[in-house]
């Protein structure tokens, strides 16, 4: 019954809603019905399990759906033939509440119980007693020198980068970094390469900007190349995590890195380098970027502080090709004009002052005592993946267990791990739980490992 607009304006989700909730409404769709399943739904509409989700939870928070656990989800029968009524401020029940604690398992969440607080907190004081008139202005959407300085520096010997500081752009996390590559890169209809499964929240930005996605399957060696080649040939950007895929962990063989930059120069596309937690490899050396084998300058390399210091900082990067250096600026200029300037300047501090190749490296080896110690703890009750790299585990689920339904009881049990599954877009990945391992001291490994293992299987697996 849905049938999607892309050049109609407002994000894909609003669509869905709206056109549910006329069905609705109209009588269409009868009381009790029980709607598709949001991943055979996304499935049909191709689009990301996520756009269903936040669809069916804005219909859901409106009362014109309920949820009913395993018996689906089904239209409400007080709703039938009522627009649904507008809202009416109640400042007694508008309160903001804060965000909830990181909950255990919580995936892409670094140790924020190792992060040296004093040390920042005392560069911080020394930042704001040293601001200048010329830092309360408006900074420069590029962001500012002294930190774009010494991220040059960081990936020419971490990464093989080369580059200049004229070519790096600072923006607001890696969300900001994808917005900024989406708008002076794309336009509705066009074809983008994303690796599925992958990252929902990606997919839902270049979705809002009318991006067509086409989910290219991942393997053992990574993105299947030939598989995007004979999907969208002419495609006009393809986003890879090459060093450790997301999620599955995985790395970009050289073959297929090749390739890959073959096609790009080929067709004349760019590729999205989202180089989000190289510095946390385990066994073995840890892969060069795919940025520093570019030949052709097609590779925008994306970079960020959330995983090496932590997520609130909202800090990340771009390094540009030369030819999108005045795109890129101009676009930060008339969006978020450039992150704070004090932010960026204790960042910088941080750096320079030798605080955050400590910083990695002291969380490299805890981070690989955390991951072995919870891979002890589960290995009894689930085949676990731990690939070479990367901030969490993959724990396979017996045949006939949906991840799904194992979330659900995790989550009721005050646990957060990700269903594999709701990272894909059209290509089954078997049914897995990511558990992130990183903001989990060793001693508390086994506790939680007992009460994933009692909430997701039941009590009689804990003997």
């Amino acid at each position: 019954m849905i049938t999607l607009d892309p050049g109609e304006p407002g994000p894909l989700f609003l669509q869905i809603a709206t056109r549910l909730r006329a069905a609705i409404a109209a009588g269409a769709i009868g009381a009790g019905t029980r709607l598709p399943s949001a991943r055979t739904l996304s499935a049909q509409l191709g689009v990301a399990r996520g756009t269903i989700d936040a669809a069916y939870d804005l219909l859901a928070g409106e009362g014109a759906i309920e949820p009913r656990g395993a018996a689906g989800t089904v239209v409400s029968a007080q709703v039938l033939g009522v627009a649904p009524a507008q809202p009416t401020l109640d400042l007694a029940r508008t309160r903001v509440e804060p965000p909830p604690p990181p909950l255990p398992f919580q995936r892409g969440l670094p140790a924020l119980d190792a992060f040296p607080r004093k040390l920042w907190a005392a560069l911080s004081a020394k930042a704001a007693r040293a601001i200048g008139e010329h830092d309360l202005a408006y900074p420069d959407p590029a962001g500012a020198l002294g930190l774009r300085e010494e991220i040059v520096a960081y990936l020419g010997l971490a990464r093989g980068v080369v580059a200049g500081p004229h070519q790096v752009i600072v923006v607001p996390g890696y969300q900001g970094g994808l917005t900024l590559v989406r708008q002076i890169l794309l336009r509705p209809g066009d074809a983008v390469w994303v690796e599925d499964p992958g990252h929902p929240q990606a997919f839902q930005a270049l979705e809002v900007g009318g991006a067509s996605l086409v989910p290219i399957p991942v393997d053992a060696e990574g993105l299947r190349v030939p598989a995007g080649i004979a999907a969208a040939p002419k495609a006009k950007l393809a986003v890879v995590t090459p060093t450790h895929q997301s999620p599955l962990g995985v790395s970009l063989s050289l073959p297929r890195r090749l390739a890959l930059l073959a096609w790009a120069q080929e067709a004349k596309a760019w590729v999205l380098e989202d180089d989000y937690d190289a510095e946390f490899r385990y066994a073995g050396p840890v892969p060069p970027s795919l940025k520093a084998i570019d030949r052709a300058d097609r590779v925008i390399f994306a970079g960020s502080f959330s995983k090496t210091l932590f997520p609130g900082l909202r800090l990340g990067y771009l390094v540009v090709p030369e030819a999108l250096i005045a795109a890129a600026t101009r676009a930060a200029r008339l969006t978020t004009r450039g992150p704070s300037t004090l932010e960026q300047n204790i960042a910088a501090a941080f750096m320079a002052g030798g605080h955050f190749a400590r910083h990695v490296k002291r969380m490299r080896g805890l981070y690989a005592r955390r991951r072995a110690a919870l891979t002890a703890a589960l290995s009894d009750h689930f085949p676990i993946e731990a690939p070479p790299g990367g901030m969490h585990l993959l724990a396979r689920l017996p045949d006939g267990m949906e991840d799904g339904e194992a979330v659900r009881r995790a989550q009721a049990a005050g646990l957060a791990p990700t269903a594999l599954s709701s990272l894909s877009i059209g290509h089954r990945p078997g049914n897995g739980l990511l558990l992130g391992f990183c903001n989990m001291p060793e001693e508390d490994a086994p506790e939680m490992a007992r009460r994933l293992v009692g909430a997701v299987v039941g009590s009689s697996q804990l003997a």
